[in-house]
């Protein structure tokens, strides 16, 4: 079931209503949006509801045992057997299809055959995101940032919720199971900007994405070696402009649905295509994981509080395995690992032009240091524009490899954009007009949204139920025919 369809409306209008009738008796309205959310995600396969009640099961009885425990040692031993057990889930569905593969790829360039235990291996929607909700439960439990739950119920409707169940955002225990203690409300303030949010969402994803990827981005990452330079550049462009707004329009639609049922949710992207440094680039992008990265595996790594060397393991680290969680795939290892390679080497570059800037105080300060290097950061303006770009054109070489089938099509890829003897053939003014927007629109204050909804929290109930009825028939009179699934669906 996808958000930008007949039968996601019908199901949350039905939910809605129910669960607003519901508001007086907290338990049954945290029940039915339990089943609803189970109803949600056993759309695709309802074996897999299973594995989502066996999750819950285990990470509220692992938070129960090490919020009643006292001892450090037992308490870090149950820990770390719940937080094994989670991974081994994952990392069966996950992974198992790429180890086999791995390890009959190598045997075979060795010259030994053998059999090995391949398996059907189906992965189920969102296991990571709630796998990773499981761990930060129980890691929080564990610090004493929130206490274990004693209530089953919550901690199922924690670990299912259905708007942010299969692609995020990640949403912390600490932020949620408080919200669930207290009656729901639903401001006029709350209301217009989750209307504002969902249309905006399907707007980015029905219209914008859909276009990119049916009209330009499938053609070329499915043969480059068919396309000229121009086309491949305008490709990867567009795949920036379209893994944006397909995964930001998701998160869009669920902080909005999770308003108009009275939750509140972080945000989860702040424009990250204007960012003149890698660094705040994922402080902008997917700050829901980003941040969980940063919580749960870089600062207990060590963050950067080590050797400079220790800093540099910490980042690089954590960013390799930031791109194995999103897939296993080869492809996704490389996107890891160049993130955090250049993450390291940028964090070198800053500091050592610190230092230069230091140096030259007494010889015409931003000037001389300019002369040197790149001038005195983001203070200068030119630096500033020049941060934005190259950060935005590393991360378009390394949207090739996350985007690209294989690695060995991702380099024919690289190869290609360098060769401009064949003519454009999608470089319309439609195209070319959308992309260019698009990353125009990276560059809008970070609060516009709220601003447009604090322009429509004095519109009346029916005016806002209209708006979004309306505004969602717009929309699916300019989309292209056809829902494609969310990409990060994958993961």
């Amino acid at each position: 079931m996808l958000f930008p369809t007949l039968d996601f409306a019908l199901f949350f209008v039905i939910v809605f209503l129910v669960a607003w009738e519901l508001r007086r008796d907290m338990d049954a309205r945290k029940l039915v949006l339990v089943f609803a959310s189970y109803f949600f995600y056993g759309y695709w396969d309802w074996r897999f509801t299973l594995l989502l009640a066996g999750s819950s099961l285990l990470n509220y009885a692992a938070g129960r045992v090490i919020g009643g425990l006292n001892d450090g040692v037992t308490r870090k031993w149950v820990l770390g057997i719940a937080i094994a057990l989670n991974l081994a889930v994952l990392g069966f569905f996950k992974y198992y299809g790429f180890f086999l593969d791995s390890l009959a790829d190598i045997l075979t360039a060795w010259g030994i055959e053998r059999d090995l235990p391949f398996l059907e291996v189906i992965l189920p929607v969102g296991i990571s995101f709630f796998t990773f909700q499981g761990i930060s439960y129980l890691v929080d439990v564990y610090r004493r940032h929130v206490d274990a739950s004693r209530s089953l119920l919550d901690i199922f409707l924690y670990i299912s919720f259905f708007p942010q169940l299969v692609a995020g955002p990640i949403v912390r225990a600490a932020h949620f199971l408080p919200q669930l203690e207290r009656k729901p409300h639903v401001s006029r303030r709350m209301a217009s900007l989750a209307v504002v949010l969902i249309l905006v969402g399907l707007f980015k994803k029905m219209v914008i994405a859909n276009y990119l990827a049916t009209e330009v981005v499938d053609h070329v990452f499915f043969d480059p070696t068919a396309f000229g330079g121009g086309d491949l550049l305008l490709g990867v462009y567009a795949y920036a402009v379209q893994i944006y707004c397909d995964f930001s329009a998701y998160s869009d639609i669920a902080i909005g649905v999770a308003a108009l049922l009275g939750y509140r949710f972080p945000r989860n992207f702040d424009h990250p295509y204007r960012s003149s440094s890698l660094q705040e680039f994922w402080r902008r992008w997917h700050i829901s994981l980003s941040t969980w990265l940063r919580d749960y595996l870089y600062i207990p790594l060590g963050g950067s509080r080590g050797s400079t060397f220790k800093t540099y393991r910490n980042l690089f680290l954590t960013m390799f395995l930031g791109g194995i969680w999103h897939g296993a795939a080869w492809t996704f290892v490389f996107w890891g690992a160049f993130h955090g390679a250049m993450l390291g080497v940028e964090r070198a570059l800053t500091k050592r032009w610190e230092e230069l800037n230091k140096d030259t105080n007494g010889y015409g300060g931003g000037a001389v240091a300019f002369f040197l290097g790149v001038g005195r950061g983001i203070q200068n303006s030119f630096a500033t524009v020049l941060g934005i770009i190259l950060t935005f054109h590393l991360v378009c070489f390394a949207w090739i490899f996350f985007r690209a089938p294989t690695f060995s099509g991702a380099w024919d890829y690289v190869i290609g954009i360098f060769d401009w003897s064949q003519p454009a053939q999608f470089a319309t003014p439609f195209i070319v007009g959308l992309v260019g927007l698009s990353l125009a629109g990276q560059f809008l204050p970070s609060n516009w949204a709220s601003g447009a909804g604090r322009l429509l929290q004095r519109a009346p109930w029916p005016v806002l139920g209209l708006m979004l009825g309306f505004g969602i028939l717009a929309i699916e009179a300019m989309a292209p025919e056809g829902v494609a699934p969310f990409i990060y669906f994958q993961f």
